[in-house]
C-alpha cells in the first residue's frame, strides 16, 4: 500500500489562519507529479500548533482537496494513547485512507509502553497504521524487535517511517520484521541508502517543493535503476539536504515553498523565519535550479 513517495505537507497559513487556496494549490501540484500520497499535519504540517479543531480541518481538506487522487495519510499521533485514538477516529470518520503514528514525545516511554500505545490504536481503528520512529524530535526510536512484535501481532499495522538518519537501521529492522511491514524512509537526503538496503518508499519533505525530482529518484530506485537514481540524489542534494540545514524543519521548507510564489512563508510561534543570512543562502541555492 505504501511503496512510492508520500509528501508531508506543509500547512500553509495567513493572518494566522490555514489558507485554503494556497493548501489546494500544493496539494494539485503533487498529484500533477506523480505522488503516491500526501501527509497532512505531520511533523512538517506544524501538527505542534495546531488545535483540535485546525488538526482535523487540515485532514479534512486534504481529502477535499485530494478528490480521491492520493493516499491521504493523516498525521493522528500524539504523546497521548487517549488523544491519539480520539485524532485517529476522527480522521477515518473525514476519510483519510491511514494514519501516521509518531513515536510519543517528551514522556519518553520503554519499548513495552511503545508496544502498549500502539496495540491500543490500532485495536481502536480499522485505518492502516505507518508507525514512525524519529528520535531527533521524540528522543526514543522504535527498537526493530518492538516492531516485529507490533507488525506480526497487529493486522492494521502494515508500515514503518524511518527518521533515525542511520541506513543500518533499514538493514536491522529488514532482519527483524515480517515482510509484511513496508519501510519507508523519513529523510530526503537518506533515501538512495535506505532503498539501497530494502525501503519501498519516501515520506519527503522536499516534495513539497519539487515533487517531481523527488518522484523521479524514488521510481528509478524502485525500478532498480540505482545509476539513474544516484544521478538525481546527486545533483538535487543542495534541495533535499542544504535547505534542510538551514533551520528547523518545516521552517526552511515553507520558505522555500513560498519564494515559489505557492504560499506565504507565515509560521507560528516558537517557530520563526530564517535570518537574513540563511534567507540569501535559500535563494542562491533555489536560484540555482531555476525555481525562483
Amino acid at each position: 500500500m505504501f511503496a512510492g513517495t508520500f509528501t508531508a505537507l506543509i500547512t500553509p497559513f495567513r493572518d494566522g489562519q490555514i489558507d485554503r487556496d494556497a493548501f489546494k494549490a500544493l496539494i494539485n501540484k503533487q498529484a500533477a507529479a506523480g505522488i503516491t500520497g500526501i501527509v497532512p499535519v505531520g511533523t512538517t504540517g506544524e501538527s505542534s500548533t495546531l488545535n483540535r479543531e485546525e488538526h482535523l480541518e487540515v485532514i479534512r481538506l486534504a481529502v477535499e482537496f485530494n478528490a480521491g487522487r492520493m493516499i491521504v495519510l493523516a498525521g493522528t499521533g500524539a504523546n497521548s494513547t487517549s488523544e491519539a485514538i480520539e485524532l485517529t477516529k476522527a480522521a477515518a470518520e473525514i476519510g483519510a485512507d491511514a494514519s501516521l503514528q509518531v513515536t510519543p514525545y517528551y514522556n519518553k516511554p520503554s519499548q513495552e509502553g511503545l508496544y502498549q500505545h500502539y496495540k491500543a490504536i490500532a485495536a481502536a481503528t480499522d485505518l492502516p497504521i505507518m508507525l514512525y520512529s524519529v528520535p531527533g524530535r521524540a528522543v526514543i526510536e522504535i527498537a526493530p524487535e518492538t516492531a516485529a512484535r507490533l507488525a506480526n501481532e497487529c493486522p492494521t499495522i502494515v508500515a514503518l517511517k524511518e527518521a533515525g538518519g542511520r541506513p543500518e537501521r533499514i538493514t536491522q529492522l529488514k532482519a527483524a520484521v515480517p515482510e509484511t511491514l513496508q519501510l519507508l524512509s523519513g529523510d530526503d537526503p537518506q533515501t538512495f541508502e535506505f532503498m539501497k538496503r530494502g525501503a519501498v518508499g519516501l515520506v519527503s519533505v522536499a516534495a513539497n517543493l519539487v515533487p517531481d525530482k523527488v518522484v523521479e529518484l524514488v521510481t528509478a530506485m524502485a525500478e532498480g535503476r540505482q545509476q539513474d537514481a544516484r544521478s538525481v540524489h546527486t545533483k538535487y542534494q543542495p534541495l533535499f539536504s542544504d535547505i534542510m540545514n538551514l533551520d528547523t524543519n518545516p521552517v526552511p521548507i515553507k520558505e522555500a515553498v513560498a519564494l515559489t510564489g505557492i504560499c506565504t512563508n507565515e509560521l507560528r510561534l516558537p517557530l520563526v523565519n530564517l535570518d537574513a543570512d540563511s534567507h540569501e543562502k535559500l535563494k542562491t541555492i533555489l536560484g540555482q535550479f531555476n525555481l525562483i
